[in-house]
């Protein structure tokens, strides 16, 4: 599998081999993002037949072998865990090859209150392999919120639509609530960006098509929980609002003042989880948090 990069005027070809069992399989392999840990692939899932997302941790030469091994071992697992105990489903294996070994990721049982309330809004593991250092879950149809804001027209500047504005606060309301029960879950995503939302795309109608805000329909769902934690921190909680409070500022500057929206469901939903003295001592440390973050600022 090759990639092509762009250094200056050159065109450099990256070959990423495809670890076992992919190496040899008549699967097709998409490079769709490369970032420093990670490579990831649209490809298809071969026991149903479903599109799914293959993330792959290559080898990293600059570590020592058994460190890297120990390393992606525990990245590829505890990311399998959390978003199995989100999803609270998935078929989770693991081994060398067809090995048929089980992962040690923890299933959740009927019933558990911090489990139930993001099923549908993660992609659902589907396999991984520690060893080879890959996992599978399912594929997300749709764009990334980011994509979806920057093609929707607000009315800031007063000449577009206050329909769409409108639409756009009922977005960010849904990811304050999403985000509420994520952390309602004692989990913290640890890179919360526009980037790392999904827009799940919903079958098209002839009222969405004439709608200039179908743009925005459809459900969130979080992705990439490659810096996840689980903690009930509020401290946790608030620097994990802070990081998608600075990366919309800088990634969505012309609608950085409808982001208030996003906290206040946060901390009143009743779905979120998050309402009440929790949210608002949650919010509270958010003040906190962003104070530090202008005295960093200030002193370089």
């Amino acid at each position: 599998m090759a990639a092509t990069n762009l250094i200056g005027t050159a065109v450099v070809e990256v070959e990423h081999k495809l670890p076992l069992p992919f190496d040899e399989s008549q699967e097709s392999f998409e490079l769709i993002a490369q970032g420093a840990e990670s490579l990831l692939y649209r490809t298809t899932f071969s026991a149903t037949g479903q599109p799914a997302a293959l993330k792959v941790r290559p080898e990293k030469k600059w570590r020592h072998p058994t460190l890297d091994k120990r390393l992606t071992r525990a990245r590829i697992l505890a990311e399998a865990r959390v978003l199995v105990k989100l999803s609270g489903e998935g078929i989770v294996a693991s081994g060398s090859g067809n090995s048929g070994k089980r992962a040690k990721v923890k299933q959740p049982r009927e019933g558990d209150h911090d489990v139930a309330g993001l099923k549908g809004f993660v992609p659902a593991v589907l396999a991984l392999d520690w060893e080879s250092g890959w996992m599978m879950t399912e594929w997300i149809e749709g764009r990334t919120v980011k994509k979806a804001v920057y093609d929707t027209k607000t009315d800031r500047n007063g000449d577009n639509t206050t329909e769409a504005t409108e639409a756009l606060k009922s977005l960010l309301a849904c990811i304050g609530e999403v985000i509420g029960i994520l952390h309602a879950s004692g989990v913290i995503h640890g890179d919360l960006t526009t980037s790392n939302m999904m827009l799940r795309a919903q079958p098209s109608t002839p009222e969405s098509i004439a709608s200039p805000t179908s743009s925005l329909a459809g459900d969130i769902v979080l992705i990439d929980f490659g810096l996840s934690s689980q903690s009930v921190s509020e401290e946790d909680r608030a620097v994990d609002l802070y990081v998608l409070e600075r990366a919309f500022g800088s990634t969505h500057p012309r609608e950085e003042y409808l982001f208030p929206e996003v906290l206040k469901t946060y901390a009143e939903s009743t779905r979120s989880g998050m309402h009440g003295k929790t949210g608002k001592l949650v919010l509270r440390k958010l003040e906190d948090v962003r104070m530090r973050g202008r005295k960093k600022s200030m002193l370089g």
